[in-house]
């Protein structure tokens, strides 16, 4: 049975086994009316918008039918290069009476849960390879290196951030729930320190991560059930069990057979070593994916204006409210290709390594169309970010945008009962029709 397994795995890639692959997230539709949205709007027609999404869907078509046996060669390359760098990074943390050798371990070991966490994790549980049918990277059954649980991590990102993108009041990534990013947001007291508490939200991000999978807010706003927060409290505790026992309890644990050697320091220096590694992957994971979401002029939309969206407004609203990434080959590698953040919200089932390629006809149609394609080196969108944290941590003048100001309670309080209004109004029309 094994033997059988292996060659399973191994076996060639048919040319098109893709072709008929899609996990692409579904534009937001309104039940209730058959309005259309505005979004876009101001740079096309619906016309142009629906050509727009008909040669952004050729594009996907065109990726598609040419996956194969070089993608699935690529992913397991990626696979065997983490865990050798996991290897060797256990190794070097064990020898902490060798600087050289120990430092160089927590650089392997960090390297190791960077891909793991990015070109590997996040692409894999987007279901990019499921077409492989290869069990290793299937995106239902894998789980990663992170304090996350990949099943309420797949729910939170690849469904409600990558439906709702850049939505207010829908997708829970702006902000998560902490930082002011945006001027529609409403500002409170502790927005003053956007700066440190995003600064402080990089050293951990992957507990931020988990927590924000939790979804306390929504359960005690009522938008989730009792039963399902206990779920996703039960699963992100289970998980935490098992990441605190494997890189803060275990490991140090096999440490001591150091002690008669090295001193009563080497769990302590194998267990520091662990939390540098992790520290390192979350600065980078939080670089990364701060870039392609908050810099200047990526753009945020409201949800009536989203309401029953074509494919072409679904693309663009995708474009519009994301960043690119500039660098080299290895450092797209390690980003997981996030770096290409817009072909990443574009087409976020198609494997990564493809953006380079898909980007240059995305470039073509934002060209054509007159568009804003927003890129730029890791330190300038790093700046921009900054900048955006800073601006928006002031107290707005505005009492409207202030959250817990009479104005705003009111204005917020009047949308939510025109929202009702308009959904019972729309129910009972289409009763008596």
């Amino acid at each position: 049975m094994p033997i059988t397994l292996r060659r399973s795995k191994k076996a060639p890639i048919k040319p098109r086994s893709a072709s008929s692959h899609n996990a692409a997230p579904l534009t937001l539709i309104n039940p209730y009316s058959e309005k259309p949205a505005t979004i876009g709007l101001e740079h096309m027609t619906y016309e142009q918008l629906d050509e727009f999404g008909r040669e952004l869907d050729a594009v996907r078509q065109r990726v598609l039918d040419d996956l194969g046996q070089k993608d699935a060669d690529y992913i397991r390359r990626v696979i065997r290069a983490q865990r050798a760098s996991e290897v060797l990074g256990r190794i070097g943390i064990f020898m902490p009476f060798f600087p050289p050798a120990f430092i160089a371990g927590i650089v392997f070991l960090g390297l190791a849960k960077i891909l793991d966490n990015m070109e590997i994790g996040h692409n894999v549980m987007h279901g990019q390879y499921d077409w492989m049918n290869d069990p290793m990277v299937n995106g239902a059954r894998y789980e990663w290196d992170n304090m996350a649980p990949a099943q309420d991590w797949k729910h939170g990102h690849n469904y409600i951030h990558h439906t709702y993108t850049n939505i207010h009041g829908m997708d829970r990534d702006i902000g998560y729930n902490l930082l002011r990013i945006d001027d529609d947001q409403p500002w409170y007291g502790t927005h003053r320190f956007n700066l440190p508490l995003a600064f402080v939200l990089m050293i951990v991000f992957e507990w931020g991560v988990m927590y924000h999978g939790i979804e306390l807010d929504q359960y005690l706003q009522g938008k989730i059930s009792k039963a399902d927060f206990q779920g996703r409290k039960k699963r992100a505790m289970q998980k935490i069990r098992r990441q605190v026992f494997k890189d803060y309890i275990a490991w140090p644990l096999v440490g001591l057979a150091l002690v008669p050697f090295v001193g009563w320091w080497a769990p302590l220096a194998i267990l520091g070593a662990n939390v540098v590694a992790n520290i390192i992957r979350n600065i980078w994971t939080f670089l990364v994916i701060f870039c392609g979401h908050f810099p200047a002029e990526v753009q945020t939309f409201a949800e009536e204006d989203a309401q029953n969206e074509s494919r072409g407004q679904w693309y663009l609203r995708q474009l519009l409210g994301s960043a690119n990434i500039s660098g080299h080959a290895p450092f797209h590698v390690l980003t997981g290709n996030l770096s290409y953040q817009i072909e990443h919200h574009l087409f976020p089932d198609i494997p990564a390594r493809r953006y380079p390629e898909v980007a240059e006809d995305v470039k073509r149609l934002v060209e054509q169309y007159g568009l804003t394609y927003n890129t730029g080196r890791l330190s300038k969108q790093l700046a921009s970010v900054a900048r955006q944290l800073a601006v928006y941590g002031r107290k707005p003048s505005d009492p409207y945008k202030i959250g817990n100001s009479p104005e705003s309670k009111a204005l917020r309080r009047a949308k939510r009962e025109e929202a009702t209004r308009r959904a019972e109004a729309l129910r009972g029309t289409q009763l008596t029709s």
